[in-house]
């Protein structure tokens, strides 16, 4: 049987992982991941974590783990994780200089057909409907 895993923290480590872990505006699984640390080095085995999380167990090996490698940056999302962008901010671009240059008006089914035969992307009309929508709330918003 391996020997159980534990974490020594410094002073300033324990202050930064007490502060990461009532910050916000840092994803939920950064600041569970942050006081995972802290409980591992308070003296709580893996096991007690692992159920107080209502996670497994090789989870927080890992991320006891990924402290003990990487330190703080261990305990955010590896980069390449997830959906990746169907669309450009260029793409966007393009539907408003239609939008306005063309004289005849679109409906979102019809720019969705739009950006998939000039520009080759794919977008359902809901999904265009709703980021177009977003992008002019940031824009009056920031106005």
């Amino acid at each position: 049987m391996s020997a159980p895993l534990r974490v020594t923290l410094t002073d300033l480590e324990n202050l930064t992982l007490l502060e990461l872990r009532e910050a916000k505006t840092v994803p939920q699984r950064t600041r569970d991941r942050a006081h995972m640390i802290l409980l591992n080095a308070q003296g709580w085995n893996v096991p007690a974590i692992a159920k107080i999380f209502k996670c497994h167990e090789h989870t927080v090996r890992a991320t006891v783990r990924r402290w003990k490698n990487l330190g703080l940056a261990g305990l955010w999302e590896a980069s390449g994780r997830g959906a990746k962008c169907k669309w450009q901010e260029a793409d966007l671009a393009y539907l408003e200089h239609c939008l306005e240059v063309e004289p005849r008006t679109y409906n979102s089914l019809q720019l969705s057909e739009k950006l998939a035969q000039q520009r080759n992307v794919q977008l359902s009309p809901d999904r265009l409907r709703r980021l177009l929508k977003k992008k002019l709330a940031m824009e009056t918003h920031s106005s």
